[in-house]
């Protein structure tokens, strides 16, 4: 098969041909999917062994940074230059990034790969979704973008495991290490399946828009970082990145203003559903992602429960997600319908999150595991639904803008909400342990010292007393923050609410751009290609002198003149 097409050829998108790229795309996300999950119940053992328990939030906030900078460069680049040769660097990126961390030894050292993880960990998330929207139609779409979010969902499942196995019976090192393989596979099946087209640069690319989104995203998050510390919010450091993000966005905006071919238009924002699901997207990403990054910590040290069990313990939320995720794809496939969905999803979500801050020491191991389901129920009826609203709202040579710029301000919502909720957790939790180690007998400076070295291995080792204020330490700091992840939730209800409704389109990208050809008359061609193949076998010599051979004929079938004009048939 051949693994690219010729600049300006259309594609035979037949059904086969759909399912052999879904297939390389299902590599892809597992990749990227599996590894953000192995971190999170690996990750209190990684910053006791490295040293940084107290920056344990930028281990989480590096990889989102990173994802979120580089999505509207994935996004617009796939969409003026193709997607193939970025899906295929995405991957080179992220599996060589997964040996630098196995292969690290000090925390920032660390987290630098992790953020190089992160580009191409961003590259994976956007180009998977939008080359589903390039080759199948959006009323056809939920069907599978609904497998797409089960495989984050089998991932999810598989990583937490793997994770808890790797640090209870080998090392940490491993669960980057399962990476290499997995990634060399992606990376294969990606160079072969892949058949996509790769197109010209036809207008000047939008470098400085690039820069100054990189700069204002970067300066957000430092922000958001230094203010949610003790007294940040006085500190003239906080405010130095907040007025570094206030210039970044105004040149940004000046900028696109003027851009021949901006990485995010701005004509974009005046479109009434994408920037109510766009919304949506940030708002859950800031409830999400906040709950999503410590709660296996949270099993781990306040529960009492190996990396393996409490890896164990996320499975209920993941088959809430997956089930709820591949039931509303295929009901939006057979209705048309999707409203409802985020809508009933919010609501899960808000439920999920009330339950959630009862939390406790104390609390019995069933009741966190049907919080966890409700929570990851409501995720599902949320997630791939908005993204699919929002592509089936924008042009065709818009895609991959228009779902880059959806998962940005989701991942600037995530990184908000990890950052700042990740602050208030381990704020909390660091005086909680503080005063726990010098009310034993310690100093300030050996308190520091063991809260620097702290993971669950060594916390067995401590005196009873010792290890219950510790339990409770953990459980008294991540409880409360949900009632500050509640308002969120409930601002994407009244969003999902007021949501406009459109009918889904019939037509996929890649057949609206003039580069594929679908449905039936697909079907038809590839008959014709294939019985003129099987005709040319027979007489060479005849074609050969008439110099109507095979690859003519298809050139014939498949070649437009100019987009919009019909296709030449025999």
């Amino acid at each position: 098969m051949s693994t690219a097409l010729k600049a300006g050829e259309p594609l035979l998108l037949t059904q086969k041909r759909i399912w052999i790229i879904f297939s390389a795309l299902i590599a892809g996300m597992m990749l990227s999917s599996l590894d953000q999950t192995i971190v999170s119940t690996a990750m209190p053992t990684i910053v006791g062994k490295l040293g940084g328990v107290e920056h344990q939030t930028w281990i989480t906030t590096a990889y989102l940074l990173a994802v979120t900078i580089v999505m509207p460069v994935y996004g617009k680049f796939g969409d003026i230059l193709g997607r193939r040769n970025l899906f295929l660097a995405a991957i080179a990126i992220f599996t060589l990034a997964s040996i630098g961390c196995a292969f690290a030894t000090d925390f920032w050292g660390f987290v630098i790969f992790r953020a190089i993880q992160g580009l191409g960990g961003g590259g994976l998330m956007i180009l998977s979704q939008a080359i589903i929207a390039d080759i199948v139609p959006a009323n056809e779409r939920g069907k599978y973008m609904g497998p797409l979010g089960a495989i984050f969902g089998l991932s999810a499942v598989a990583g937490p495991l793997l994770g808890g196995y790797f640090v209870d019976h080998l090392t940490w090192e491993w669960a980057f290490y399962i990476n290499i393989p997995i990634g060399i596979i992606a990376f294969v099946i990606a160079f072969f399946t892949l058949t996509l087209p790769t197109k010209k640069v036809e207008q000047k690319i939008d470098i400085m828009g690039v820069v100054f989104l990189s700069i204002a995203t970067t300066c957000l998050i430092f922000f958001t970082d230094f203010g949610g510390k003790t007294d940040g919010w006085t500190s003239l450091t906080t405010w130095a990145w907040g007025a570094g993000m206030i210039a970044a966005i105004a040149l940004f905006i000046f900028t696109e203003a003027r851009a021949e071919d901006p990485i995010i238009p701005l004509s974009l924002f005046k479109n009434p559903i994408f920037l109510n699901s766009t919304a949506i997207g940030f708002v859950l990403g800031m409830g999400m992602f906040a709950a999503l990054a410590f709660v296996p910590t949270f099993l781990q040290m306040s529960s009492g429960t190996s990396a393996a069990e409490s890896g164990l313990l996320m499975l209920p939320m993941m088959v809430g997600l997956m089930g709820t995720s591949i039931w509303s794809g295929i009901r939006m496939t057979k209705t048309g319908k999707y409203k409802a969905f985020p809508i009933a999803g919010s609501v899960l979500t808000i439920i999920a999150m009330l339950w959630m801050t009862t939390l406790s020491a104390e609390t019995p191991i069933w009741v966190i595991c049907a919080q966890l389901f409700v929570f990851g129920a409501g995720l599902g009826l949320i997630m791939q639904i908005v993204v699919i609203v929002v592509q089936n709202s924008v042009p065709a040579n818009q895609l991959g803008t228009a779902t880059s710029t959806n998962n940005y301000f989701r991942e600037v919502g995530s990184a908000l909400g990890v950052a700042v909720f990740g602050a208030m957790f381990t704020t909390r939790l660091a005086e909680s342990l503080t005063k726990v180690f010098t009310e034993a007998g310690a100093s300030p400076e050996q308190a520091g010292s063991s809260m620097a070295t702290l993971d669950p291995q060594a916390m067995a080792q401590l005196p009873p007393a010792i290890k219950d204020g510790i339990i409770n330490a953990y459980a008294d700091s991540l409880a409360p923050v949900f009632w500050y992840l509640i308002p969120f939730m409930a601002i994407a209800l009244v969003l999902a609410i007021f949501m406009k409704v459109i009918p889904l389109s019939d037509t996929a990208g890649m057949v609206a751009r003039g580069e594929a050809i679908g449905g039936e008359e697909a079907l038809r061609l590839e008959a014709e290609r294939t019985a003129a193949k099987s005709g040319a076998s027979g007489d060479a010599k005849a074609e050969s002198a008439t110099g109507n051979d095979s690859e003519g004929t298809d050139t014939l079938l498949l070649t437009k003149d100019e987009p919009g004009d019909t296709l030449d048939k025999p």
